[in-house]
C-alpha cells in the first residue's frame, strides 16, 4: 500500500470549467513555473475520446490505423520532450490499471507507450501485479480515486466525465497545501508502480498483436 493516506477533495473549494475551459486554461499553465514537475493520476478503465482520430479509429474496429495515427505523434512527443528540458518541468503519469484489461485500456496503454519511449515518466500501478502492491480496496474505502492533474506546485484539476467516460471539463483547484498533498499521494504511487515499458511487453503487446492479425 502507498507510504501515504488519499487526500481529501471538496470540489465546492474549487472552480468548474467546462471542456474547452479546461484544455485552454491547461494549455496557458502548464509552463507557468520553470524547474516544477507536474503530475498525473488515471484510475478508471473506460473512456472515450473522441476528439482523438486514434481513438475514433481504434473504436471503429481498424487497429492498423490506429497503430498509425498513434506513430504519427511522434515528432510532437519529441518537440514536448524539447520544451520539458527547456522549462526544467517533467510531466509524471500514474496508470492504475485492472486486469482483465479493458479494450480501451489495450488502446491507451499503446498510445502511451509512444510517449514513454520518448518522454518516459509513465508506471502502472497494478494493485495484486507482478509487484505485489495492495491496497486500493483501502485507499477506495469512500469512494474511486479521482482523476487528477496538478501542474507545476501550483494548480491541480480534479478531471471529469460523464457516464460514457467523455471528458466534461474539470474542478480547478490553487491552494498550494492541496496541491502538495496529491502530489506526495501521486509520488507515492509512482514509487511503487511499474515502468510502463516493461509492463507493456508482458501484459498488452501478447493481445495487440493479436488485434494486429
Amino acid at each position: 500500500m502507498p507510504d501515504a493516506e488519499k487526500p481529501r477533495l471538496d470540489v465546492s473549494q474549487g472552480e468548474r470549467l467546462s471542456a474547452d475551459d479546461y484544455r485552454q486554461d491547461f494549455r496557458e499553465r502548464r509552463w507557468a513555473a520553470d524547474g516544477r514537475d507536474s503530475w498525473k493520476l488515471e484510475r478508471q478503465q473506460d473512456f472515450q475520446e473522441p476528439r482523438n482520430e486514434s481513438w475514433q479509429a481504434f473504436s471503429r474496429g481498424d487497429w492498423g490505423e490506429a497503430l498509425r495515427l498513434i506513430d504519427q505523434g511522434r515528432d510532437a512527443h519529441l518537440e514536448l520532450s524539447r520544451k520539458a528540458e527547456a522549462h526544467r518541468s517533467q510531466f509524471f503519469r500514474v496508470r492504475v490499471v485492472e486486469k482483465p484489461l479493458t479494450p480501451y485500456l489495450e488502446w491507451e496503454l499503446t498510445s502511451l507507450r509512444l510517449r514513454a519511449e520518448v518522454l518516459g515518466k509513465i508506471r502502472v500501478w497494478e494493485p495484486g501485479g507482478i509487484s505485489g502492491l495492495t491496497g486500493l480496496e483501502q485507499l477506495e474505502e469512500s469512494g474511486p480515486l479521482p482523476e487528477i492533474v496538478t501542474l507545476g506546485g501550483h494548480t491541480l484539476y480534479k478531471v471529469l466525465y460523464d457516464d460514457r467516460g467523455i471528458s466534461e471539463g474539470a474542478v480547478r483547484f490553487t491552494d498550494s497545501e492541496l496541491v502538495a498533498h496529491w502530489e506526495r499521494f501521486i509520488q507515492a504511487l509512482y514509487r511503487e508502480a511499474e515502468d510502463l515499458l516493461s509492463f507493456f511487453e508482458r501484459e498488452v503487446a501478447p493481445l495487440t498483436s493479436l488485434r494486429s492479425r
